[in-house]
């Protein structure tokens, strides 16, 4: 990645989680783990919401209506985005747009199937379950890591529309937010609790 966009500035993120997950982050000290499943929106790392701690909240809520925490909570970061790969910049889609035919001839080549997006369920338009971004992202990011001459990403930044429009009519969504994975740990310079 060109040094052009190696980010130099500080954001605020905050992450959804289980109040024991806060607990321990908060006052252990622990960092937080990185998600690796195999539909997360940006690939691997440490997801945050940029600016939105109702955002991670809300998230968190639903978590534990779907019996997946007990007790939502949220822990804030001070983050510097090192080198970002962000979606919201021409150069980074531009990447992606390129690698995704070399990613479908590797993965033709390992006789893999390539994943698609998918619904979370029956009433999901916004193809939650975002198979094919998360490996077509975790292959260029990886490729770029382990390629001389070129940078690792240590961030990953990109904007989501999300649910229904606010109003007839509009391209506004209720939960469009910007979502930040960090792939490298050292990106994080602290916690705190928002609250």
């Amino acid at each position: 990645m060109n040094k052009l966009f190696q980010y130099q500035r500080l954001i605020l993120g905050y992450h959804g989680c289980d109040q024991s997950v806060a607990d321990h982050v908060l006052l252990k000290k622990k960092s937080l783990e990185s998600s690796e499943n195999d539909y997360d929106w940006l690939g691997k790392g440490i997801y945050f919401w940029e600016h939105g701690p109702e955002r991670a909240l809300e998230w968190a809520e639903q978590q534990k209506q779907l019996s997946k925490i007990k007790s939502p909570a949220v822990v804030g970061a001070v983050i510097h985005l090192g080198t970002c790969f962000d979606l919201l910049d021409r150069q980074s889609t531009k990447a992606l747009r390129l690698a995704f035919p070399r990613f479908c001839e590797e993965m033709a080549n390992q006789k893999q199937n390539i994943p698609e997006n998918a619904p979370a369920h029956g009433a999901d338009t916004d193809m939650l379950l975002r198979k094919r971004d998360c490996a077509v992202l975790n292959w260029l990011l990886d490729l770029k890591e382990h390629s001389p001459g070129l940078d690792a990403c240590d961030s990953v930044r990109g904007l989501f529309q999300e649910d229904e429009p606010v109003y007839k009519g509009s391209a506004i969504r209720l939960k469009s937010h910007i979502q930040i994975a960090i792939r490298n740990p050292a990106c994080i310079l602290g916690y705190f609790s928002p609250s």
